[in-house]
């Protein structure tokens, strides 16, 4: 089974930019999908964004499409989520997960890293 490891969260003011980053170990990512996904306090763990494994189909919720930008580097075994105009309601904890195939469904990924905060202030 694949180990995910994110990085890259922070406090940012409103309008700022984060870029995470989700680095597998144990296996190549190259043989899986990739989701972000967040949960705020209080709240249910919800999708935000997908990529297929070779990287030329994305989804994203209406909430972050526009602003938010996923991507992967299968040689360097790293996927990204790219977040632009972040806004207050952004915060959360967010985390990466891998799956066989891309859905939004966040029952269907085995494999998921620890989650790495994301603050933004107003």
């Amino acid at each position: 089974q694949v180990q995910l490891v994110e990085s890259g969260g922070g406090l940012v003011q409103e309008g700022g930019s984060l870029q995470l980053s989700c680095e597998a170990s144990g296996r190549s990512l190259s043989d899986y999908a990739m989701g972000w996904f967040r949960q705020a306090p209080g709240k249910e763990r919800e999708f935000v964004a997908g990529i297929n494994r070779y990287g030329d189909s994305t989804k994203y919720s209406d909430s972050v499409k526009g602003r938010f930008t996923i991507s992967r580097d299968n040689a360097k075994n790293t996927a990204y989520l790219q977040m632009n105009s972040l806004k207050p309601e952004d915060t959360a904890v967010y985390f990466c997960a891998a799956d066989m195939l891309l859905t939004t469904n966040p029952k269907r990924f085995g494999s998921w890293g620890q989650g790495t905060q994301v603050t933004v202030s107003s």
